[in-house]
């Protein structure tokens, strides 16, 4: 009897999921638990796997589709049934991809399982593929050990190990070859979400930006004091100052549900994370009842589950506010774009030294701009400057 593979709910909030890819092509075997295909939702990656073990049989929707939560995405079969009875019950699979499972599959399901062909897309895993790219290796020629000869973390760092391959002879006074195709990159998975993501944002919400230059050598010397007991950044005094601001201005971490302005119930801080593919926000929760150590613990744990491709739904839903900070890359101001469903976000520069008036006298001290974006709709211009001038004062003398 075929089983169907229906798209997994992994999360309350999560209604449908996007179809990246297809770890099988049709006519492969199956084994009951490897991964079958992976779904992105909410710009986080997941590999569901194969309920049941037999040979694939259909594949119900192209990769790149959105399929609702219960649908079904694809059919195993179990050994010995027709194809053709399969595809009878299930018509819509003849429209989609993957090969074109009307077109290219046989009458009869082989057991048996293609070798990859060239310039086919290997079969690895999320950190395999960023793990390959840091290092420069050819996915193209590692040997992949997992199940199916997917291309495992281990196997990438076992070919980054092994000796290059001299390079083959240049051959002699060769004609120049005409270019070739423009090279293009597929607007699709995180990219495409984000852009949705954010013009969504940018269409539906009133946005203001406000800026402030802050004297923030108080923070800097807090820093120097305490970094010696326990390691932490300027972003964990940003991300605690934050919380506590949210306290005493909770419209700034509220929800619009088009009727009625939702005041936050606790306070959870969107950590935007930079990665090669895109930008993905992880959320540190319950930030006002955290001590500065515990928020540096949270904060670095985030980020390195984000690098790693580690985050789950929960791990990316439910911020109060958002903060993104670029002055690592040596930007000094700009304007952020509020994340669907909040009402603002915190955009943070580089802090530099440089001469001032300070008390009278002309002397050198530590500035950072901030700026903060927020849904003019939610909240008026007064209130979002005295939000930002609660942060920088907690900035600098916050609880510890």
């Amino acid at each position: 009897m075929a089983v169907e593979c229906t798209m997994p709910k992994f999360g309350l909030t999560m209604h449908e999921g996007t179809v990246q890819r297809f770890f099988k092509k049709i006519g492969s075997p199956v084994r009951a638990g490897e991964p079958l295909y992976e779904v992105e939702t909410e710009k986080v990656l997941y590999e569901v796997e194969a309920p049941a073990s037999g040979t694939l049989a259909l594949t119900l929707f192209d990769e790149g589709a959105t399929v609702e939560c219960g649908v079904a995405v694809a059919i195993i079969a179990e050994e010995g049934e027709s194809l053709d009875d399969i595809r009878a019950r299930y018509p819509q699979a003849a429209a989609a991809s993957n090969g074109s499972a009307a077109a290219a599959a046989p009458a009869e399901i082989e057991p048996t399982r293609a070798a990859p062909k060239g310039g086919e897309r290997r079969s690895a895993s999320p950190i395999a593929r960023k793990l390959a790219a840091e290092l420069g290796v050819n996915l193209d020629n590692v040997n992949g050990t997992g199940p199916g000869g997917r291309i495992t973390r281990e196997d990438v760092e076992r070919a980054a190990k092994e000796p290059a391959k001299p390079a083959a002879a240049k051959p002699a006074a060769t004609p120049p070859k005409a270019a070739g195709p423009r090279q293009t990159i597929a607007f699709r998975g995180m990219r495409k979400t984000i852009a949705e993501r954010m013009h969504q944002s940018l269409r539906d919400t009133a946005q203001l930006t406000i800026t402030h230059e802050a004297d923030v050598t108080a923070a800097v010397e807090v820093r120097e004091r305490l970094k010696s007991e326990f390691d932490f950044t300027y972003t964990d005094l940003l991300i605690q100052a934050v919380a506590r601001a949210i306290r005493k201005h909770p419209r700034l971490g509220a929800h619009f549900d088009g009727h009625e302005i939702l005041l936050p119930e606790e306070i959870n801080i969107g950590l935007a994370v930079a990665l090669e593919e895109g930008l993905i926000v992880p959320v540190i929760r319950n930030v006002n009842a955290m001590s500065l150590r515990e928020i540096a613990v949270e904060s670095k744990e985030a980020g390195e589950k984000a690098r790693a491709g580690k985050l789950k739904l929960e791990d990316v839903t439910g911020a109060t506010l958002t903060i993104s900070n670029l002055g690592a890359y040596g930007i000094d101001a700009f304007t952020p774009i509020i994340n669907p469903g909040e009402t603002a976000i915190l955009g943070t520069g580089r802090i530099i030294e440089k001469p001032v008036v300070y008390r009278g006298e002309i002397t050198r001290r530590s500035t950072m701009m901030l700026s903060l974006t927020f849904d003019h709709r939610i909240v008026d211009g007064a209130p979002a400057a005295a939000f930002l001038k609660t942060v920088v004062e907690l900035f600098n003398y916050g609880e510890r």
